[in-house]
């Protein structure tokens, strides 16, 4: 595999190369880029399988170098600094990143799980919805991007019925489609979803309030949502769901 890291640091490209020729021998080669314009080169010339992207750089953002890509035909982890919205907007693309100062066990996982999806051709469709989120397109024209084992799917998150915690994974359901079943727990996708008004209202469950259509009081509570589909709410969260329900 061949490897590109995009940075304007030099000492931080040299550490995550030493990290990478320490932890993955299965890179064969490493090659660097200090910006925007040499990395698009770079990317050109070399034809990386891999591309670690530094966020912030002297000549632009990697979101800048990202827009100038067409047809990427490799994989992407972006590396940054803490920034929460940025974290944010990953998560809804499910484009994986690392955060500065790089921990190695976490490039070894993110350079295997890129070799696993190598022949991935959906990251255009993926940086587009990274975009449109750091843009801060509205809630109801938001997109996640939802994997299974065989698929990506790119959903409208106003499409999104409820989730459903299953062991280690959710299982997301709709109105008029099949569920499908990500292997993420619910608590990461609480965090993604409920600044978006979703609503924990059980501990396997987390909904989409504009589906709700009513709060049924019978056997101990739960909400009715569009197509008829009923989940619970349980005794500790039931306060908090009806001031909710009731501010709308």
């Amino acid at each position: 595999m061949k490897v590109l890291v995009i940075d304007n640091e030099p000492n931080l490209r040299t550490a995550i190369k030493a990290l990478l020729q320490a932890f993955c021998p299965e890179i064969k080669t490493i090659e660097e880029a200090d910006g925007v314009k040499s990395g698009l080169q770079k990317i050109k010339a070399f034809q990386p399988d891999i591309v670690l992207l530094d966020v912030e750089m002297d000549d632009g953002s990697g979101f800048d170098l990202m827009k100038q890509v067409v047809n990427p035909g490799f994989q992407l982890i972006f590396v940054t600094a803490h920034n929460k919205y940025a974290i944010e907007a990953f998560q809804f693309s499910a484009i994986d990143y690392l955060l500065k100062p790089v921990d190695p066990d976490a490039l070894q996982i993110s350079i295997q799980k890129a070799a696993v999806n190598m022949r991935n051709s959906n990251l255009q469709q993926q940086v587009q919805i990274l975009l449109q989120q750091l843009a801060g397109i509205q809630n109801h024209e938001r997109k996640i991007v939802l994997k299974d084992i065989e698929n990506t799917y790119f959903i409208k998150v106003s499409d999104i019925l409820y989730c459903e915690a299953d062991g280690t994974y959710t299982k997301f359901y709709f109105v008029n489609n099949n569920p499908i079943l990500v292997s993420k727990n619910l608590k990461e996708y609480e965090a993604i979803l409920e600044p978006l008004g979703f609503l924990r209202t059980h501990h396997s469950f987390l909904a989409n309030p504009e589906k709700i259509k009513m709060y049924d009081k019978s056997d101990g509570g739960a909400l009715i949502l569009e197509g008829g589909k009923s989940i619970p709410v349980s005794q500790r969260k039931k306060e908090f769901v009806m001031q909710v329900l009731e501010r709308r």
